[in-house]
């Protein structure tokens, strides 16, 4: 049986889903959805404040030690920002419960498993197989 997607742990057959070791059969998959989860600001923003108002008490009472602490929690609350990466997820809902099936930084490639998915489900609907006969 030839594999029509098979990269980066993922695989789509003619019948199912496989990744990671969950495997979601085509039958079962009502529909999928490709999300994107966006940086957080809350974090990063509250621990430079924190930080800001650390310094600024260490400075205002000759603290070295709340001086030094405030501007490592700015640099931390930096290091938040610029270390958090936008992530991409395929959801697949089956059953009317809704899963994580891919989570990746590049959405070409979550876009790609979605449709090697839906190519997947149609080529299964068009097969004899599937269709139901008359009698």
């Amino acid at each position: 049986m030839e594999l029509p997607f098979n990269e980066a742990g993922v695989s789509v057959t003619r019948t199912s889903l496989s990744v990671a070791g969950q495997i979601f059969a085509l039958r079962d998959i009502d529909d999928l959805r490709v999300v994107t989860i966006h940086r957080s600001r809350v974090v990063p923003l509250l621990l430079s404040l924190f930080g800001v108002a650390l310094a600024a008490f260490g400075g205002a009472y000759h603290s070295g030690a709340g001086l030094g602490c405030g501007v490592m929690m700015i640099v931390v609350g930096w290091l938040a920002w610029i270390w958090q990466e936008v992530t991409h997820r395929l959801l697949v809902v089956t059953k009317g419960e809704t899963r994580e099936a891919v989570s990746s930084s590049d959405r070409t490639f979550v876009e790609r498993v979605e449709q090697a998915v839906r190519a997947a489900k149609a080529a299964s609907a068009d097969t004899p197989a599937a269709r139901p006969t008359a009698q």
